[in-house]
């Protein structure tokens, strides 16, 4: 098995991410390359299901495990090298020129790593070894799934007038927006370039450098600090509101909600297209070749539906660099976004939308890595940690506390303090997470252990990523 990269310290993994100007010639290649890589991730996942299914239909006549048909290896070199030998078959029995030749061999190649990840990660799920959700057996790629291929090697450059970069078999292409950010560590010895992803994503081209950054863990110098502790409470209403231990409010950002903002121009345009000629004729019960009206609707859907998600994935970056760069110590809750939104049907279904409008997973994801850039410290209170029930005047839990209540009011005879239920939670975390650093600093700040409170979040350099514009993608 081959060796783990380990990053270097004082250096991190980060991408950049810049959209693309194809012209109509480089389009048709950026398509052909992604439609080789489904081709490749396609044909092993085959060749894999195919020996699983022989061995399985081998032990069900008896046969012993040393009898059965070998187990096909899922390693990313065996799965490379399986494929390399199929292509040339494929070639030959459609009797037509190898098309697998107009693609760069990185395309295939990233396929069957992908794939070799995918079914390593089922292996260990099943077995319970890997951690995290249960992962299910891959599934076939098609031609609606994200167009996505890689390259790891070969010339991956940017260009000294930072407006093209280049790649293998696609030549030079045009990047939407300047590459300086890139282009300056790059230049200054501080960056190395790792792997070049191409996607087709939001409606646009995109490439994404995965890079090897030296970055000093620091807040930058023109940014001072607001204040030491806070606490973070998130939220559908107020996004975030930020306080520190001795009760003081230092932010709060109300939730933006953007689809909500779009949602009445979305519907006026599902109603348009509802009364166009779709694909799908519902008297007679047949497809049909679509109006060009009603594709001219569904793309003005989809451009609604883009802007949205950048407006998100703006809002959120933003935020998160803003709370690494102010504080030293951030406390906040452990959301299982998920498991939020799981349950309730038609009855939440209201605030199960504007829990994936305010993006609190992605939200979580940013500020782990950012924490470690900018030299802060997140401190992740315990799941169960009752923040919102908790008064931060006397310490009294409350048995019970509806969503609807906007307002904390304590329930106990000596104290009765009314306060803002958000800015109480957010007191409880800044105090939680000053409680568990104290700990922490008292055992020497060597133990990272999960405690009864809270779990102080250590990230790894390895997992972070992020981009010089709103944008990231893990390494």
């Amino acid at each position: 098995m081959a060796e783990r990269f380990e990053v270097p310290a004082g250096w991190v993994l980060q991408a950049y991410q810049y959209a693309i100007d194809p012209t109509d010639a480089q389009t048709t290649l950026l398509r052909s390359h992604a439609g080789a890589a489904r081709f490749a991730y396609n044909t092993m996942l085959r060749a894999v299901k195919a020996n699983l299914s022989q061995r399985e239909a081998e032990r069900s006549y008896g046969l012993s495990d040393t009898d059965l048909t070998p187990l096909l290896s899922w390693s990313f070199q065996s799965l490379r090298n399986d494929f390399n030998r199929r292509k040339h078959v494929v070639a030959v029995r459609d009797d037509r020129t190898p098309w697998w030749g107009e693609n760069s061999k990185e395309a295939y190649a990233n396929a069957c790593k992908n794939l070799s990840a995918a079914l390593t990660n089922w292996s260990q799920s099943r077995k319970g070894t890997r951690k995290g959700p249960r992962v299910g057996f891959p599934s076939f790629k098609s031609k609606r799934s994200t167009r996505v291929f890689a390259f790891t090697t070969g010339t991956i450059r940017i260009e000294p007038d930072r407006r093209h970069v280049t790649l293998p078999r696609l030549g030079t292409l045009r990047v939407h927006e300047s590459t300086r950010k890139l282009a300056r560590r790059l230049e200054q010895g501080r960056a190395r370039v790792l792997k070049a992803t191409v996607r087709f994503e939001r409606g646009r081209w995109l490439v994404s450098f995965t890079c090897l950054v030296e970055r000093a863990a620091k807040p930058p110098a023109h940014v001072k600090r607001l204040a030491g502790v806070v606490g973070v409470d998130l939220g559908v209403k107020d996004l975030i509101v930020v306080a520190t231990p001795d009760g003081r409010e230092v932010l709060r950002l109300a939730a933006p909600k953007e689809f909500t903002r779009a949602s009445r121009t979305l519907r006026a345009l599902q109603r348009k297209a509802a009364r166009q000629s779709g694909p799908w004729d519902a008297a007679t019960k047949t497809h049909r070749e679509p109006s060009k009206a009603w594709i001219r609707t569904q793309q003005s859907i989809a451009n609604h539906h883009v802007r949205v998600a950048n407006l998100r994935r703006d809002r959120l970056h933003k935020m998160t660099t803003l709370l690494a760069q102010s504080f030293d110590v951030i406390g906040t809750e452990t959301l299982a976004v998920k498991n939020m939104m799981a349950k309730g049907g038609s009855r939440k279904r209201g605030l199960n939308r504007s829990l994936a409008d305010a993006g609190l997973g992605e939200f979580c994801r940013q500020l782990d890595y950012k924490a470690t850039w900018y030299g802060s410290q997140r401190v992740q209170a315990d799941r169960w940690y009752p923040s919102s029930k908790t008064c931060s005047g006397c310490g009294s839990v409350k048995a019970k506390l509806n969503l609807s209540e906007r307002t904390y009011v304590c329930e106990h005879e000596n104290c009765g303090l009314r306060i803002d239920r958000d800015l109480n939670a957010a007191i409880n975390l800044a105090r939680n997470a000053r409680a568990e650093q104290s700990a922490c600093f008292d055992s020497g700040g060597a133990d990272h252990k999960t405690t009864a409170s809270a779990t102080l979040v250590a990230v790894k350099p390895e997992s972070s990523n992020g981009s010089a514009s709103p944008q990231g993608e893990a390494a």
